[in-house]
This record gives C-alpha cells, structure tokens and sequence, in this order.
C-alpha cells in the first residue's frame, strides 16, 4: 500500500560524526534501505552531529519505511568517514515516522496495511464506470440503450456502476477519460462503440495509447481503403492500467448483448486480457458466420 507524504519527507540522524564522508554514498545506502534510486534521495544538510535526507518521491510503500530505522543506521555505519554511536537516532515527522518503529510494532503495521490494501483493491474491483462513444450518440440521432443494459447488468455481479455522457470520436478525448476513470480508482472500465474500420473509429487506438500490451483481436478483416474501409478490420479490446481493466466493446446493441455472457463470465472467474478479448471477439465473430449462407452438400 502506497503512503503520500504530505510534504513531511525530511529524514534527520542525530548525533552522527562526519569526517569526510562522501555524501553521495551516504544517500546511496540510505536509498538502498528505503527502496528509493538515487533521484528519489539526497542528502540536503550536514554538520558535525546531524544528517538529513529529502525524499524526492511523493509517496512511498508501505514495506519501503516501516521499522527500518535499525538497517538504515546500519547500513550508513558502513560508509568510509561516517560514525555511528548507540544513542544514534532517526527522527522524522509524519509518515516517515514509521521507520523508527519497533519490529514488532512494525510487523502489526505492516499486517493492518496490509489488510487494509486488500479490502481496498476489493473495493475498487467492484466500481465499474461505463463510456458510451459516437457523435450520433452525442447529437441524439441513436439513443444509448447500451448504458442502461450494461448499468443493470453489472449491478446484477454486485458493481457499483457510474455512467458517462457519451464521448466524441477522438482518441485522445477518449484516452484522457479512461485515464482519468483509472485514477479515480474504478476497477473496470467499459466503452461501447468506435470499434469499426472506418477513420472516426478511435476507440481501439484510444485503449492502445493507454496500454501498449492490450488484447486487441480481429473480428472482422477487411481490405483498407475499400468502400469505408479506411482500417484493416473491425477489432474489440482488454487492456490493463494500474488496478483497472479497460474493455471496449461494439456499438450496435444487438452486439453489446451477445458479448455480455462472456465479460460477465470473464469477470466472475477473472480471466486475463488476453483470454477475455479473445472470446469476446469469437462471440461477435459468430454473428457474422451465422449470416453467412448455408450451401447444401
């Protein structure tokens, strides 16, 4: 579990004898101990019988502070020109505060946040946030009857689901969204529509930018630029940021529908992205067969 410092990020070591100790080094170990790189740590004042770091990074874990007050002091005992005396101690205000505790103090606080990280992560598993996409949307021409389907659905699984006004068809006004969803801390994120192979189609894109690795399986391939065609194919997507999963459907309702039983499946027994786009895609795929003409043999 990430703590915020709150701009409580100063670390003292009192009494401490210097004499002619490599500050840099100093900040290393001390890094080294805390989890944090040399940019996240540096030594901002010396004198004879002190030394202070400021932590440069505005939160930290968890397991990264907590009752490690002995190793820090170790582990700067063993730097060329630093001396380390049994009345050594570390002080700091707010969070980083906790490195000075006991270990067995420590090890309850770890165990509560801990827990307390879990209960979270389940919480925020649970919050779903739904996005509709299309200017035909947007300017009324086609009513959204996808949102309320989706809302009803996921409420049904125990999510408590927020809806969206539907978004314009640009990537990067639908990337900034997903984006903003994920740091509001909504565990699945769900848009319908602009997954086709026309140009105006930038949902798919929008979820790449977010995710580089995301699931994104063809449903249909076309020739590009035929007819509408300006994209080799129609294709759905799962990705990941963060806690969240990121999903996109198709826009026609019918389509929303048929790929319900299996999200909701993928949901409930927690498939990865791969295998969740996969099936999503073969249920939309088999649409398409079934409107193929059946030729007698």
């Amino acid at each position: 579990m990430q703590y915020r410092l709150l701009e409580k990020t100063e670390i003292w070591i009192t009494p401490i004898s210097l004499r002619d100790a490599d500050l840099a080094a100093c900040a290393e170990a001390a890094g080294k101990v805390l989890g944090l790189t040399p940019p996240e740590i540096m030594v901002t004042d010396a004198q004879t019988n002190h030394l202070v770091f400021d932590v440069l990074t505005p939160t930290v874990e968890a397991g990264q502070i907590v009752a490690r007050k002995q190793a820090l002091l170790d582990a700067l005992g063993r730097v060329a020109g630093v001396q380390i005396s049994p009345d050594t101690e570390v002080h700091s205000d707010g969070i980083l505060g906790m490195i000075s505790l006991g270990p067995d103090e420590g090890r309850e606080v770890l165990e509560r946040t801990e827990k307390l990280a879990d209960q979270i992560k389940q919480r925020l598993a649970r919050r779903a946030k739904i996005f509709p996409t299309g200017t035909e949307v947007i300017n009324g021409q086609i009513k959204d009857t996808n949102t309320p389907f989706l809302k009803g659905r996921l409420e049904d699984m125990g999510f408590s689901v927020t809806t969206s006004p539907p978004l314009p068809d640009q990537q990067n006004r639908i990337a900034g969204s997903l984006r903003d969803a994920v740091e509001e801390g909504y565990g699945l994120i769900v848009t319908t529509g602009g997954v086709g192979a026309e140009g105006k189609d930038q949902t798919v894109e929008a979820l790449l930018a977010l995710d580089p690795q995301a699931a994104t399986p063809y449903v249909l391939k076309f020739t590009k630029g035929q007819g509408r065609h300006a994209k080799d194919g129609v294709r759905l997507g799962v990705g990941r940021l963060g806690q969240s999963t990121m999903v996109t459907l198709p826009g026609p309702n019918d389509e929303v529908r048929l790929t319900w039983p299996v999200l909701s499946r993928g949901l409930s027994e927690n498939w990865s992205k791969e295998r969740l786009a996969s099936h999503l895609a073969d249920a939309l795929r088999q649409k398409f067969l079934d409107r193929q003409p059946h030729h007698a043999h």
